[in-house]
């Protein structure tokens, strides 16, 4: 989508932040037996990283691995190489 003013701009129930730096999460946590999901990590994936060709077809797939260098679910913002943005 464009903004007023010419610029890339994303819009949705899961996006987050202000237009210009906006993102999704990719959100961890537990449901324990009869619980409530309780996050306990998240990363963000940065919409302004898909390629303008992803844009343009309105659809894109990220591939990433899940885990950080200490096997421990990734967090804190992602962006290439970690992340791939390809067009479907």
């Amino acid at each position: 989508m464009l903004a007023p003013d010419g610029t890339r701009d994303f819009r949705g129930p899961y996006v987050q932040g202000r237009r210009g730096a906006r993102f999704l999460y990719l959100t961890w946590g537990e449901v324990p037996a009869g619980g409530a999901f309780t996050m306990f990590r998240r990363a963000g994936l940065l919409l302004g990283d898909l390629p303008a060709q992803a844009v343009e077809r309105g659809s894109a797939e990220a591939r990433l691995g899940l885990t950080d260098a200490c096997g421990m679910p990734l967090c804190a913002s992602v962006r290439p190489p970690r992340v791939r943005w390809t067009t479907r």
